[in-house]
Order: C-alpha cells, then structure tokens, then sequence
C-alpha cells in the first residue's frame, strides 16, 4: 500500500510469469481477482508490431491470448504494473496528506516484526 509507482514497477516485473502457461500464474491472478473486477477491463498498451493494444473485458479472453503466445509476459507485467498503480495512488496520496492516515502508518510501522 505504500510502495511507490517505481517500487511496484520492479516487483511485477520480477514476478514469476511463465510464457504461456494460465494456471498458478500469479501475474494473470492478480488481473482476475482484483483489476478485472475493479475496472471492468485490463488495458494492455503495446506496439502495432506487438499486436497493438488490446483492451480484455472478460479473464477468458486474456487467458486465451495468454496461452497462444499472442499476449506476452512482458506486455502483461507492464500493464499490471499500470493498473495496480491506478488502484494504489489515491490511496499513496492519503497516506502522506491526511495527518491522521500519517499517524496510523507510522505506528503500523513501529509495529512491524523484523527478521
């Protein structure tokens, strides 16, 4: 929740996303149970040599174009990254402009097990 834009970026790009393959593929998880269901559509913006952008309505859509090869994991990442930011930045902005969303995470924070 308070992870930067570029914070985010990185950790979807380093997520396990095997070519091709839908089940327990977290990447197309995440689109499924929380972009899809909150936008109503996942966006994916690509070059025309790429195939264009593609917008998906339905994670039945997404799947098959995921597992025929036609939508890469790259492109898939990039665009999770986009969408999960969209989700996460009014919420980036709470926490450092509300003085009481400021407190609260700063004694979540304090709270934290270290390993």
């Amino acid at each position: 929740m308070e992870d930067e834009e570029a914070e985010v970026n990185l950790k979807i790009k380093k997520a396990f996303c095997p070519p091709k393959v839908v089940e327990k593929n977290p990447c197309l998880e995440y689109v499924k149970y929380l972009i899809l269901p909150w936008f109503n559509e996942f966006n994916v913006e690509r070059s025309a040599g790429n195939g264009g952008d593609k917008t998906f309505k339905n994670f039945e859509e997404l799947a098959a174009d995921y597992e025929s090869g036609q939508l890469h994991p790259a492109d898939l990442k990039s665009a999770l990254s986009k969408s999960l930011n969209k989700i996460l930045e009014p919420v980036r902005v709470h926490f450092k402009t509300d003085k009481d969303a400021k407190e609260l995470l700063k004694r979540v924070k304090a709270y934290r097990v270290t390993k």
